[in-house]
């Protein structure tokens, strides 16, 4: 007996590594691995906002790597696409099979027949936009657009501030006054709830602006539940509050701006009175977040992403983020704004050719458009990677059409048996972040962080950089200086960053941030537009938008449909990440005043429709969701409701006015009993 625990004691070790997936705090982990198993998988202490603790979600990863999802061969479909019907074939055989049907595409329609579709998948540096974009850009296939999340934001902050590196976790305890504007680190970045509890400790005050009671919302000072969609015209009231009543900062505006002038023109319409109207928000409510917004220094703003997933999306994000230049907010540790910091480093990817503009781009929110009308060339080829399409791309029912066609020859490549999968020709294993190496970049936190196999890869799964090497090899595409492989391509990734970057991580696994981490706006750094100024009014994103500039687009609902639904981020998921582990009962939350209009109760079996389709799923009557909202998670799986179809399959595929963005909360709907 001794001996045997001596020798489970001696076969038990633990790894240092990161967290890639799609979150703001890149976490650093303590993984325990006992006979080539990972057993337990905690927070360490190398990344000082980590501080030891993770959340529950990679806590279980462990379900994902060895569940009964997972996919561990390359397999081809054997019946009708959707049932998950495949038979195990060599790696050769698949390669072969994706190689040969790439030359055809390519030879008999063209190469903007192929499609890659891809979005953020782990996360990770090197598992997109290495090896898999020299693939697609020499066989010229069709561009993707990815814009299905932070589009919208991206836009806004380029125009505004060239995406300027923002204020950090370790500065939100000194500020005064801290506005959460369409983000829940509660679900999403939970490292950040501590710093802003401090905050609240040492006197400041918190605003929460979002359609739901969510848990910090409880515990603010102002919590503005406005309806889905008219974040701009509060955000606006504020700006106009700003310049009419003498609380603008003018000596501020004259130095480090340009565009004021227009922005108040566009904002001058919007009182109080209007946009609480619009909002459906206690006017005086409103006056105090503005009042208090003037009045207060250090103040900070956290923008988030759920303001801009609607058709005022982008001009909304920008006006938020614009606020703090108006006011005068920069200058002070713990004042300004929060946005992502993935671009602080100041390179962007120069291992990757330039795109080729001359090809087809294909915006991925419309992806069911494209697979069902593209004609010149058709889509004939479908490669998913980082993705589950099936569930996360706007109207689904289009989708799965387009992914339902007999002459779609689709690969999907990926950790487990997804959504997507099942409609694939040819299914291939992919490496978790747990069996490969990455770089983790932290967009909250400025960090970087280098990702390292904890395991060997389960079954037959194979890594991103492998696998479009290999396609690259076969295709007669592979030059010479091509690197060979995942750690020839994290090499190369790593001699293509600035040396105090790539040395730091190749030598010791983390790059030391620029500004020390905490950087203060308009101290440390400045825009990085060309004249180093705040450009309030984009001339060139007044053209594009549908509305113009800060123009607000008025609310979709009918009288047939007029629920907005909302898809907000859980604390189960990753988008869709882990959806397939298992979960309690998915259900619709109502207002109560909602659901009595409706003659609905609690447990109801329901249906939410509108002209795109319907949900089947269960009531929960809940007063933490606004009046005239409902709400579904986020990344839900065809198996979490009644009827295999989820909140995706009710959202159209409109674009928001700036980026293309997904308009995810313009679905409106209308709910009843089940029948």
């Amino acid at each position: 007996m001794a001996t045997n625990t001596t020798a489970a004691f001696a076969s038990e070790h633990s790894v240092e590594t990161a967290c890639p997936l799609d979150c703001p705090d890149a976490c650093s982990l303590d993984v325990t691995v006992q006979d080539g198993r990972i057993t337990e998988i905690d927070g360490s202490h190398l990344n000082p906002i980590t501080a030891g603790y993770i959340c529950a979600k990679v806590r279980r990863y462990t379900e994902r790597l060895y569940g009964p999802d997972r996919l561990l061969y390359p397999a081809v479909r054997k019946g009708p696409k959707g049932l998950a019907t495949f038979e195990r074939v060599s790696w050769d055989a698949a390669l072969s099979t994706i190689a040969d049907r790439m030359i055809e595409a390519r030879d008999t329609w063209g190469g903007e027949s192929i499609l890659p579709y891809s979005y953020g998948g782990s996360n990770g540096m090197l598992t997109q936009d290495t090896s898999d974009a020299a693939l697609f850009r020499r066989l010229g296939a069709s561009r993707l657009a990815r814009t299905v999340c932070a589009a919208p934001t991206g836009a806004a902050n380029m125009a505004l501030y060239g995406k300027m590196a923002s204020v950090t976790y370790d500065d939100f305890h000194d500020a005064r006054l801290l506005i959460l504007w369409g983000a829940n680190p509660s679900a999403s970045g939970i490292h950040l709830v501590p710093y802003i509890r401090e905050a609240q400790r040492l006197g400041a005050k918190l605003v929460v602006i979002d359609p739901r009671t969510t848990a910090l919302a409880k515990q603010a000072d102002i919590h503005l539940a406005v309806r889905p969609g008219t974040d701009l015209p509060v955000a606006l009231s504020i700006h106009r509050y700003l310049f009419e009543e003498g609380h603008a900062d003018q000596a501020f505006i004259a130095e480090h701006t340009r565009g004021a002038d227009r922005l108040r023109e566009r904002a001058r319409p919007w009182t109080f009175e209007r946009a609480a109207a619009e909002a459906d928000v206690p006017v005086d409510m409103l006056r105090a977040v503005a009042e208090a917004y003037a009045a207060t220094s250090p103040a900070l703003i956290r923008c988030g992403w759920g303001q801009e997933r609607n058709r005022n999306g982008g001009s909304s994000s920008m006006a938020i983020l614009a606020l703090p230049a108006v006011a005068g907010k920069f200058g002070v540790r713990g004042g300004g704004y929060t946005m992502s910091n993935s671009a602080s480093w100041g390179y962007a990817r120069p291992w990757v050719a330039p795109e080729d503009p001359a090809r087809r781009l294909v915006n991925m929110n419309q992806l069911g458009r494209a697979l069902l009308e593209y004609t010149d060339p058709p889509v004939k080829m479908l490669f998913v990677y980082n993705s589950n399409a099936a569930v996360t791309t706007p109207d689904q029912g289009r989708v799965l059409k387009g992914l339902e066609r007999d002459d779609l020859f689709t690969v999907v490549f990926d950790e487990v048996m997804t959504d997507t999968a099942r409609y694939a020709d040819v299914v291939l294993p992919n490496t978790t972040f747990f069996e490969g190496y990455d770089i983790a970049r932290g967009y909250g936190p400025i960090s970087l962080r280098l990702a390292r196999p904890v395991i060997d890869a389960c079954g037959e799964a194979r890594p991103n950089a492998d696998v479009f090497g290999e396609l690259l090899a076969r295709l007669e595409l592979q030059k010479d200086d091509d690197p060979k492989g995942e750690l020839e391509e994290l090499l190369d990734v790593l001699g293509h960053l600035p040396p105090s970057i790539g040395e730091d991580l190749r030598d010791t696994g983390s790059a030391t941030p620029p500004y020390g981490g905490r950087p203060i706006q308009f101290v440390d750094v400045f825009p990085v537009t060309p004249d180093r100024k705040v450009n309030l009014f984009s001339e060139q994103l007044d053209a594009e938008a549908p509305a113009g500039l800060y123009g607000y687009q008025p609310d979709p609902g009918t009288a047939e449909y007029p629920l907005a639904l909302i898809s907000p981020a859980s604390e189960r998921t990753i988008s869709s990440t882990l959806s397939e582990l298992p979960r309690p009962e998915v259900r619709l939350l109502m207002h109560p005043d909602d659901a009595t209009a409706r003659g609905l109760k609690q447990a109801d079996d329901i249906r939410v429709y509108n002209a795109l389709g319907e949900v089947r799923c269960t009531l929960s009557v809940d007063g933490s969701v606004r009046r005239g909202t409902v709400s579904l998670p986020k990344g839900l799986w065809r198996k979490h409701t009644a009827n295999g179809y989820t909140a995706t399959a009710l959202a159209p595929d409109t674009l928001t006015d700036l980026g293309g963005g997904a308009c995810f909360n313009d679905a409106r709907v209308e709910v009843a009993r089940a029948g």
